[in-house]
């Protein structure tokens, strides 16, 4: 079986954090991507295909990093999954997977294909609106329903981003008319001519649409490979470490702070005294957390910088530099689920807990807050004392 990776999306609705391709935001010091790669390698997949983006910023992160054989290529534009895969077509000889980049546990999807030659994959949705719904006659997909209201929805199983294909997809992709959703109009084409099997699954699968989704991939991450390791000498006898808890070499734990795992800090890190770092935090390499700081369930990448103040449920892209009695918000106070602002659109979060996003190279001067569900777009200077209730743009 071949694999092919798509990752050649503008990740629009990841902002603020899509300078880059949203799959090489880190977790636990790899790209979400690697953690994807590494499930095919354990799955007995040993070579698999990445359709990327024309600045070809997945090719340079992954450069002899991955432990799986690439073959990198380009989609010059940004027309749809349809098109990125058409990219491969040449390659495809044989049953291929196609999957996002971001499907970490992909190895768990794959042990569910058994002798078939094509197949979807789905789970079980209370929001059909929000996905392709499909159409079954027992495991049969008879028909795929995009984002049809719950009058109208024909089953409740939504497809997930995996599909078992062959070859022959492509005959009923080159006769569909092109657009940003012609994979899916091929597919619908595709399944009335073909025995298409649908495999439920029974775990939610990770998934990366938005910023905030970035939690469930560490989490899932954290719970299944994060284990207790030291590996640095600087750590206060003074320090309390409770749980997994990894320290990268050179880190600095100072006295009486405390780490409660499950939780990633990197190497070159520097831990203040007093500080309170708490579960499912993932602190990237070269970050510094000042002294009386707590941190919990936030995800910081490369060179953050953070004083004093409570940050959490928040992520940071890397270069950010945060000042003393910097506070993040992360429940509402009437305890209703956290709505944000993407593309202009007010989205429900569906989370009762979630603080700030921010892009890469924020500044915040000293005393400044800002409210749950709230983002902060890259290069963004936030002046001592500001409150902040709404998106800044960078």
């Amino acid at each position: 079986m071949q694999s092919v990776i798509l990752a050649a999306g503008d990740s629009s609705r990841f902002w603020p954090l899509n300078q880059k391709h949203k799959s090489l935001l880190k977790i636990m010091g790899k790209p979400i991507i690697w953690h994807t790669l590494n499930g095919l390698k354990k799955s007995g997949i040993k070579e698999t295909i990445i359709v990327q983006g024309p600045e070809k910023d997945i090719e340079k992160e992954l450069n002899n990093v991955s432990g799986i054989k690439t073959v990198f290529i380009t989609q010059k534009e940004p027309k749809g999954m349809g098109n990125a895969l058409w990219q491969a077509k040449s390659l495809l000889k044989e049953r291929f997977l196609v999957l996002n980049a971001s499907k970490i546990d992909c190895k768990e999807i794959i042990q569910n294909i058994g002798r078939d030659k094509v197949a979807l994959f789905g789970q079980k949705t209370e929001n059909p609106e929000l996905f392709g719904i499909a159409k079954l006659e027992k495991d049969r997909v008879m028909k795929i329903v995009e984002k049809p209201d719950k009058k109208n929805a024909p089953s409740d199983i939504k497809i997930l981003g995996v599909y078992l294909l062959e070859p022959s997809f492509f005959e009923s992709y080159s006769k569909i008319k092109k657009g940003m959703y012609d994979f899916e109009s091929a597919l619908s084409e595709y399944v009335k001519k073909k025995y298409v099997r649908m495999i439920i699954l029974k775990r939610e699968s990770s998934s990366l649409k938005y910023p905030w989704h970035l939690f469930e991939v560490e989490k899932y991450l954290m719970d299944i490979f994060l284990k207790r390791k030291v590996l640095s000498s600087f750590v206060s006898k003074k320090a309390t470490i409770n749980g997994n808890v990894f320290i990268g070499e050179n880190t600095k734990i100072l006295e009486n702070a405390t780490i409660n795992g499950p939780c990633y800090i990197g190497d070159n890190c520097l831990i203040g005294n007093n500080s309170l770092i708490r579960e499912y935090t993932n602190l990237e390499n070269n970050s510094i957390v000042g002294a009386n700081s707590e941190i919990t369930r936030s995800i910081f990448q490369e060179n953050v910088h953070v004083h004093s103040g409570f940050f959490g449920d928040s992520i940071f892209g890397k270069d950010c530099r945060i000042g003393a009695g910097f506070i993040t918000a992360n429940r509402r106070i009437d305890r209703k689920t956290v709505k944000t602002i993407i593309k202009d659109k007010k989205i429900d979060t569906g989370l009762d807990f979630l603080g700030g996003i921010f892009g890469d190279s924020v500044g915040a001067g000293i005393q400044c807050g800002i409210m749950p569900g709230v983002m902060i777009g890259s290069n963004a200077k936030i002046w001592p004392g500001t409150q902040i209730f709404k998106n800044i743009d960078g």
